[in-house]
């Protein structure tokens, strides 16, 4: 199963994607800004008796990883990532001092770095990643075959798609990434996106203005 939590101030998605054989799941892009949305991601993690083996980020943007450092310290785990974040993961702490984002320096974390078309293990659950970039580099979406779902971070949205106007952004990279890495799943995958409600790959391909 996939579930969703919604944290901080910018209303970031947070997933967990859980496999419910083994009981191993990832965390996926920890957005707990304050000390009460820690204790509910981790009192959700402990009463499902859950076993955190990943902590992947879609991006590095402040307002997706306002609680990295806090769950990669509980959990004992490196940050999965691309490398291309890793500048936005160095700056994060004056990113979040102008967004209102108490973050603490990141850029000492120990990292793991994926690359498109990598395959992750959750327990009996593969996580495959796609590498989106646009919005921001390092953009990574994950495609989890067997829940038909792929969590889009700030790359597609219901109807929308990520901005390109913060540094690093490309709109023609952006959409080029779209149409490669997301329209060329099947029209019944669930589309769920680091903000806002969820989606399908068939609405967004017939319905989203920016992918027509």
């Amino acid at each position: 199963m996939i579930k969703q939590f919604t944290f901080n101030h910018f209303e970031v998605n947070t997933y967990l994607i859980i496999d419910e054989g083994t009981k191993q799941c990832a965390i996926v892009d920890p957005a707990c800004e304050a000390s009460f949305e820690d204790a509910q991601l981790t009192q959700y993690i402990e009463a499902e008796q859950l076993q955190v083996t990943h902590i992947l980020l879609t991006h590095a943007h402040v307002d997706h990883i306002a609680g990295l450092r806090q769950v990669c310290a509980a959990y004992g785990l490196p940050v999965t990532m691309h490398a291309e974040g890793h500048h936005l993961l160095r700056q994060a702490s004056v990113y979040g001092s102008v967004m209102g984002f108490n973050v603490p320096p990141l850029d000492d974390l120990e990292q793991r770095h994926i690359a498109d078309g990598d395959v992750l293990a959750i327990g009996q659950t593969f996580v495959e990643c796609r590498y989106t970039p646009g919005h921001c580099p390092g953009s990574m979406s994950f495609y989890v075959k067997d829940r038909n779902a792929v969590l889009t971070g700030d790359a597609l949205f219901h109807f929308s798609i990520g901005r390109t106007d913060l540094p690093g952004g490309d709109y023609d990279l952006l959409i080029d990434s779209l149409k490669q890495k997301i329209l060329s799943l099947d029209d019944a995958v669930a589309v769920l996106p680091g903000h806002g409600i969820s989606s399908t790959v068939g609405k967004e391909r017939r319905y989203n203005p920016y992918l027509q």
